[in-house]
């Protein structure tokens, strides 16, 4: 007998608090919110993209002309009009997993609508939630760094101290991520929105001043420059690009706030006092071709307002860091729940708002990488030369991953569809190629870090599936067991035993090892198993399923979304308003831990096997990944070689 057990619409509402966030908070507070989270990243890029593309385009003279500003100034717009707005403001914030978006939502979605055949898409979420941890480690080097490098504009002198000080900027950074984001959240909409208006009001004087500048717009410009410089023109493509990373948070963040406050953020204040500044520094450097060794600081008076700019930047740059790193965070626990990567303890810091959490491993692997990143490279120029490829990465793979979205989820025909996605996935790889040409220069680093974590990911999803067919062969299947221990039952204890298993069709390696030593079993018995939904939150209505398998055998199966984090006994208690005894203090979670061991012949390479036995012993502990009480829990212990 099955039952599906349901709850009450309240208590539904509740649950769902944040996934319905964007419907009950203000739409001016959410408006407002996204500017200082989601365009943190893209609000920051002209602090370099403009300076190391001219630069790019100058080739070996050094000394841009006229016609190069105003190409680079054509292309940078036109990316953005392009890429940012008709791409992801337009088109793929309407492609949401039930209401979550991100690359790795996305590839949920595209599974789900694939069915069995979905391993290509799987793959493709791999590569693009590696190359993100690449782009987690970059952007806050780059922002902060490019950010204090003003001070030279202020004094030579400060020269010497803009290393270290980047580095205990970003030591301080990450050292407050164990609080929380909540209070500094709150400053993060207001300081973007001061930013904005102070970038976009600075260029206005420099374009009355050069008017020709406003020839840009015009993108028969960028045309005529990419067929007029060759390989330069390339290779100039490589440093436009920094002007729109940062596109890919617009559809991560789309749970945090909804769509219309992120598209309304960007239509009417992000994208204009982008293009204004953008345009102001292509003015000042037609003035003055000079002006191009720092050409957004030099859009402020020389003194104390120039010193004002550079922190109201650190500032920036420290809320586009924060940005990346708590997408980290996010990317990291929809991997677990996905299967991608092994259990890290989590840390929850906000009661009312389930999305943030703390990772401490990650935090701490992110500071190493970025601290190296800095002392490495030592100048935002040269760091340019790395970012690039891991966002180029990831647009293509969404590209790749909506096309199937909007031909398979809305229902478009394949050509339909591919006509609609085919020009911006060109545009990607045009990217995406010109930014493979600085891979010895720089570019070699979100590569490297990409490859890394694919070969975590998918030696982790590949030795979980080995282990669980190896496990399955050796286990003893539930049903007949069951019918065994109910005609000649053992000696029965009070209370409920709960099982954890991942299969539920075979009897938990726990209770065969219970029944072996202790030759014992409990009055009341359920098999438990926790599944990850391919959608980012389950409806508490759906959490719990419960099925009678015998008179003193139960199967409960507890559904979690990728977005959540598992709480069993919260779950649990679902159950137990609805008629099922379930006491907590009178519950004993029976868990089995696995010791493994590299088998002769195994599914992997030896050196595969290694990793991944690695991997589980960094995983964390069970207990406290489901939050169930350490006091309630016995661990047996079994060896496995795979």
């Amino acid at each position: 007998m099955t039952s599906d057990i349901a709850i009450s619409a309240p208590e539904t509402a509740a649950a769902n608090g944040h996934g319905d966030a964007h419907t009950t908070a203000g739409f001016g507070a959410l408006t407002l919110g996204s500017i200082g989270v989601v365009y943190g990243d893209i609000g920051t890029s002209p602090l370099y993209a403009f300076r190391e593309a001219v630069m790019a385009a100058s080739g070996a003279e050094g000394v841009p002309t006229p016609a190069a500003v105003l190409g680079v100034l054509s292309l940078i717009l036109w990316a953005l009009i392009v890429v940012v707005t008709l791409k992801y403001v337009v088109i793929l914030l309407r492609a949401d997993n039930n209401g979550e978006g991100g690359t790795l939502a996305l590839m949920a979605l595209a599974q789900r609508a694939v069915g069995t055949r979905g391993t290509t898409i799987v793959l493709l979420g791999i590569i693009s939630g590696a190359l993100f941890y690449g782009d987690a480690v970059i952007t806050p080097a780059l922002s902060v760094l490019s950010a204090l490098e003003g001070m030279k504009d202020v004094t030579l002198h400060f020269e010497p101290y803009i290393v270290p000080l980047t580095v205990i900027t970003l030591v301080g950074l990450f050292a407050v991520q164990s609080r929380g984001t909540a209070r500094v959240a709150a400053f993060f909409g207001p300081i973007m929105c001061v930013w904005f208006a102070v970038i976009a009001i600075a260029a206005i004087h420099p374009i009355i001043q050069q008017p020709q500048v406003l020839f840009a717009l015009n993108p028969l410009y960028a045309v005529s420059f990419m067929i007029h410089h060759g390989i330069i023109g390339f290779v100039t493509l490589g440093a436009v690009f920094l002007a729109v990373t940062g596109a890919e948070a617009l559809y991560a963040d789309l749970g945090h706030f909804g769509k219309r406050p992120i598209q309304t953020a960007w239509l009417f204040i992000v994208v204009p006092s982008l293009a204004l500044n953008y345009l102001g520094q292509g003015a000042l450097v037609l003035g003055d071709p000079g002006a191009i060794v720092s050409p957004f600081f030099q859009l402020f008076p020389q003194g104390f307002f120039r010193g004002c700019m550079v922190v109201l930047a650190t500032a920036a740059t420290v809320i586009a860091s924060q940005a990346v790193i708590t997408g980290a965070y996010s990317l990291t626990r929809q991997a677990i729940q996905l299967g991608l990567l092994p259990r890290f303890e989590i840390r929850h810091t906000s009661e009312a708002h389930s999305g943030q959490i703390f990772i401490p491993r990650i935090n701490q692997l992110l500071l190493v990488a970025v601290v190296l990143l800095v002392l490495l490279f030592r100048s935002s120029s040269a760091l340019a030369s790395a970012y690039g490829i891991s966002v180029t990465g990831t647009m293509v793979v969404t590209a790749m991953m909506g096309f199937v979205v909007i031909w398979k989820v809305w229902r478009w025909s394949p050509f339909t569809a591919a006509a609609l996605i085919a020009p911006f996935l060109f545009l990607d790889l045009t990217f995406l190629a010109a930014n493979l040409l600085k891979v010895f220069e720089g570019g070699w680093v979100p590569l490297a870090l990409g490859a890394l974590m694919i070969i975590l990911m998918y030696t982790w999803r590949r030795g979980s599936r080995l282990l669980f067919e190896k496990s399955r062969k050796l286990e003893f299947p539930l049903a007949d067991l069951v019918a065994m221990l109910e005609k000649r039952p053992p000696q029965r204890v009070p209370g409920t035993a709960v099982f954890l298993t991942s299969d539920p069709l075979s009897a938990p390696t726990a209770l065969m090892h219970s029944l072996k030593h202790y030759k014992v079993l409990h009055e009341k018995n359920v098999i438990l198993t926790i599944e990850t939904a391919q959608t980012p939150r389950i409806d508490p209505a759906e959490r719990v399923k419960l099925e009678q398998i015998s008179p003193t055998f139960s199967k409960v199966t507890l559904k979690f979304g990728f977005m959540e984090s598992p709480n069993v006994p919260k779950a649990l208690a679902i159950a137990r308003k609805l008629g099922w005894q379930f006491d907590i203090m009178s519950t004993s979670f029976f868990l089995s831990r696995r010791a493994l061991k590299p088998a002769a012949h195994s599914g992997m390479p030896r050196w595969q096997d290694r990793l991944f036995i690695s991997l589980s012993r960094s995983a964390n502990d069970a207990t406290d990944y489901f939050q169930i009480p350490s006091g309630r829990v016995v661990e047996v212990g079994t060896q496995v070689t795979i």
